[in-house]
């Protein structure tokens, strides 16, 4: 009970990176923030950090404008389709949820778990409306104690 009480204390918070840009779609939202957060200083360099968020944020821009002509031409086609216009637009978002989150198994991967940290895709409630959205959630990773016994 000592150890999970220690263990808690010492991680901090993870760092919730929200959407900014101007659509959203099935909660992904166009662009992800890529200002580097304090709070990661001393974890990882502000380059690498600035380099992950640019190749997450050409993922997410990549899919926006074709889900937008997917929504518009699914909603015209909706009558006459019955619905199964909008069809590909659930499986685009399924794609680049699915796309994301294999991207950011890449880098904790390659990067991210060697440095204590755990890069996450989760959905939350906003804070003024009853929607949800996607955030990037950057997890502290607890240390194990290495000069303690079994």
């Amino acid at each position: 009970v000592e150890d999970e009480a220690l263990l808690s204390t010492t991680v901090p918070e993870p760092v919730r990176l929200r959407g900014v840009g101007s659509t959203t779609m099935f909660g992904i939202n166009n662009r992800f923030e890529d200002n580097y957060p304090s709070a990661l200083s001393g974890k990882v360099a502000p380059e690498e950090f600035h380099c992950t968020m640019s190749r997450l944020n050409s993922i997410v821009q990549k899919s926006v404008p074709l889900g937008l002509r997917c929504l518009i031409c699914g909603c015209l086609c909706c009558c006459c389709t019955l619905g199964l216009s909008l069809g590909p637009l659930l499986f685009l978002s399924k794609r680049t949820k699915y796309r994301i989150e294999k991207f950011m198994e890449s880098e904790n991967w390659r990067l991210y778990n060697k440095l204590g940290l755990n890069l996450r895709l989760r959905r939350e409630q906003c804070e003024n409306t009853n929607l949800r959205e996607y955030v990037v959630l950057i997890e502290f990773l607890p240390r194990m104690p290495l000069l303690r016994p079994e």
